[in-house]
């Protein structure tokens, strides 16, 4: 897919290394004083970074089919209807709930030492607990201490991942061509439908013909073919090349005057709210869409676990097409206004999509889960590629961007669907509706999808326009 997409760049117009001729002299100097990576070098970065977020996101819906379909049963069992699922999806939140923590220590770590050091520890990291998941024994065979090792390697997870997607944005976008930052800074995120189409069709295949797969061992397995990924992702890293951009300044005396976390914080706090905003409803949605929407389908309206997985697996594939054209997109009208383009169709979409999903056609599910998942929310995300980055300065740009995305992983993305799944169990506890199904939970949950895009809608018309900005830089775009 990568490939496809790469493509389109070797027929592109190159005015870009000619800046003193067809651009301003700020844009010349800055172009003169920044090199960039040849277009060979900027494909291998490309697939590099999106092995990494195909990790990120194989891990990230494996646990979320999960906690959806699996974990409950087996580690939170429960006499309680619907309580078993929330205590699961209360573990998939512990997971974002450290990814701040996460992102500060190694975004702290890349603004210092380099992007790409930090990017193999993260891969590292990641890969290891996830495939660790894979070997837990069952509460039926240790008791609490399964649902415990769960928790530890849930958070071993988390905190890998903090910095992992932020690693790969800003080491595109320092690494890109000015004109072209957009397009390359979304193109590691088609690593994520890879992910999540990789870990849709194995749960698929799994849980067809097999009536009950918490009895058997086959939900181990793609857990642990983590392992697989992990080697492909560090032979990838250990080949890839320093950004340009960071490389400038390694020997610089500038390198040296990396931010305090309380400095950054201080004087950042205008961007990273921004960008918190921007990310209620990319992050939010996300979640919602990937996690609670499944389960809701499944647990709630009655639909097949098998027909549960192909609905992502088909929002997944509209969004590998979406999230590069939402790149190109930005790097041609701007990325605030194609980002509030998104953020939009996000609100608007949410009340007929979840009216749908409570009907419990798979066929009308599926369309309607790809266009509100596949097209809104990534692309947002694709969007937010390039936007995130050029909005910091350059000494603290990582540990800012990893802060921005993985705190509002934790109030938008980690607590949706826990919070969401405990609605649906008031629903179906207290017959709200007249149906004893929670089916009728649909309504708040899709307001609470409105209110996110709102608050992201208005998050851009706090943020200047940055395609294009100076990415040598020390202050930040706001």
């Amino acid at each position: 897919m990568i490939s496809l997409v790469m493509n389109e760049e070797q027929n592109a117009p190159r005015s870009h290394k000619s800046p003193v001729a067809n651009t301003p002299s700020r844009e010349a100097a800055d172009a003169a004083s920044r090199p960039e990576m040849p277009v060979s070098e900027l494909r291998r970065a490309a697939w590099t970074c999106s092995i990494g977020s195909a990790m990120e996101y194989y891990d990230f819906a494996l646990y979320s089919l999960a906690s959806a379909l699996i974990f409950g049963p087996l580690f939170f069992p429960s006499n309680i209807p619907g309580l078993g699922l929330v205590a699961s999806f209360a573990t998939y939140f512990i997971g974002f709930a450290v990814r701040p923590v996460g992102g500060i220590f190694f975004g702290r770590m890349g603004d210092r030492y380099g992007r790409k050091r930090v990017l193999l520890l993260t891969v590292t990291l990641m890969g290891l607990a996830s495939a660790l998941i894979g070997l837990i024994p069952s509460y039926a065979s240790i008791g609490i201490a399964a649902p415990l090792i769960l928790v530890f390697l849930r958070m071993a997870q988390g905190f890998g991942a903090g910095a992992e997607q932020a690693g790969a944005a800003v080491m595109m976008t320092e690494s890109a061509p000015r004109k072209r930052r957009g397009y390359y800074a979304a193109l590691p995120f088609l690593g994520i439908q890879i992910g999540t189409v990789a870990a849709g069709l194995i749960y698929y295949s799994m849980l067809t013909g097999v009536p009950d797969i918490t009895q058997t061992m086959l939900w181990r397995v793609p857990f642990i073919g983590s392992a697989l990924l992990l080697v492909i992702a560090l032979y990838m890293r250990l080949r890839l090349k320093e950004s340009p951009t960071f490389a400038k300044i390694q020997d610089d005396e500038r390198h040296e005057e990396v931010m305090s976390i309380r400095e950054t914080l201080t004087t950042s706090w205008r961007p990273i709210l921004a960008g918190l905003g921007l990310r209620m409803a990319e992050n939010g949605g996300s979640s919602i869409y990937q996690v609670l929407a499944i389960s809701y389908l499944v647990h709630t309206v009655g639909m097949s676990s098998q027909w549960g997985t192909l609905v992502l697996i088909g929002a997944a594939v509209v969004g590998g097409v979406t999230i590069p054209v939402a790149g190109l997109l930005s790097d041609r009208f701007g990325r605030v206004r194609v980002y509030r383009g998104f953020a939009i169709l996000q609100a608007v979409s949410a009340l007929p999509v979840w009216y749908v999903f409570s009907q419990g056609n798979p066929l009308a599910s599926s369309i309607a889960l790809s266009f509100a998942l596949g097209v809104a929310t990534w692309g947002m995300f694709g969007t937010q590629g390039a936007l995130l980055p050029e909005m910091f300065g350059l000494r603290h740009r990582y540990t800012a961007v990893s802060f921005t995305r993985e705190f509002s992983s934790v109030i938008a993305g980690g607590v949706s669907p826990m919070v969401g799944q405990f609605l649906i169990a008031m629903f179906a506890r207290f017959h709200i509706g007249g149906v004893s199904s929670g089916k009728y939970a649909w309504i708040p949950l899709a307001t609470y999808v409105v209110f996110l895009a709102c608050l992201a809608i208005a998050a851009t018309f706090a943020i200047p326009e940055t395609k294009g900005r100076d990415l040598m830089a020390q202050e930040d775009a706001l």
